[in-house]
């Protein structure tokens, strides 16, 4: 058996700085520290977290007033930034930059008075957050092409559209291509909405598509961008998996198998993959690990001061 791992592994560096938000703040303040949502959708980093005290919580009026309340990585609505400020909690953002950047986009097209078409996936919390960021009265949320099509928006209208930072690279750009299309004014942000984390790691799987004859995705099932790169990897017409830990691998998919390529979402640690690694080596003796230098590994975001 030999083993390929994409050259992007471990957190990506506004993961690693939500994480890095909330250990400063525990080592600051210690127990009970409230975070708004899930700090990144990873199940062993949030069990790690609530072990040490940390508190999720889906609604801010679950929190104590005046108590000390993290924004998760994926943003949230100017209207929740409101609530935690009438209850008077002392509120740390560790919103990803690159979210931060898409929601000033947003808040940019409204001030413009441009229909806003926000492409992502209903419910998602960054998508939510992003929306909160744009006029009611301008924003179309679409999730496939279907939705454009069902668009009630002038042609010649001013028309301007931003995407959720975790989507497919592919899809994403079909979806443009055909606004091109459809809206003749069309205005787009001033830089690429999908982050740099998901680029790379999408890229990184279809080189995997290339040699592999399997594909392994460590991630949990809520990360949309850890589905993102299943999905990329059967478009190439290579079998792909995701498991959220290596105990959920069953080995009986490397049947007829030489070739597996091993990628992971941007807020997967990295003992997750190297205890994957393990585990297919414990099942193939001899195994052959190929290991390529990661793209992303000078990227840092600094943590704030608090």
């Amino acid at each position: 058996m030999e083993i390929y791992l994409a050259e992007t592994q471990g957190f990506c560096a506004g993961v690693a700085l939500a994480i890095g938000i909330v250990n400063k703040a525990l080592k600051k303040y210690g127990a009970p520290l409230y975070v708004y949502h899930e700090i990144v959708h990873n199940t062993h980093v949030v069990e790690g977290f609530r072990r040490e005290g940390v508190i999720f919580v889906e609604n801010i009026n679950d929190v104590p007033e005046c108590a000390r309340l993290i924004f998760s990585a994926h943003g949230v609505s100017p209207s929740v930034i409101e609530t935690a400020k009438a209850r008077k909690l002392k509120v740390v953002d560790a919103t990803c930059p690159l979210v931060t950047k898409v929601h000033k986009e947003a808040q940019r097209f409204s001030r413009l008075n441009c229909e806003t078409i926000l492409i992502g996936h209903k419910g998602h919390q960054e998508l939510i957050g992003t929306a909160g960021c744009i006029d009611a009265d301008l924003l179309h949320i679409i999730e496939d092409e279907k939705d454009i099509e069902a668009l009630k928006i002038e042609p010649n209208a001013k028309v301007a559209y931003i995407t959720q930072t975790t989507l497919s690279i592919d899809d994403t750009a079909i979806m443009i291509e055909r606004l091109k299309k459809k809206f003749k004014n069309l205005v787009a942000p001033s830089r690429s909405d999908l982050c740099y984390a998901t680029q790379n790691r999408q890229n990184a799987v279809k080189e995997l598509a290339k040699v592999c004859d399997i594909i392994i995705i460590c991630g949990s099932p809520n990360s949309s961008n850890s589905n993102r790169l299943r999905e990329t990897g059967e478009k190439y017409w290579i079998p792909s998996y995701i498991v959220d830990s290596a105990d959920e691998l069953d080995v009986k998919l490397f049947k007829g198998k030489n070739k597996v390529g091993i990628s992971s979402g941007a807020s997967v640690p990295r003992i997750i993959v190297d205890q994957l690694v393990d585990k297919i080596k414990q099942h193939f003796p001899g195994t052959v690990v190929h290991i390529f230098e990661n793209p992303e590994k000078n990227i840092v975001f600094a943590l704030p001061k608090f």
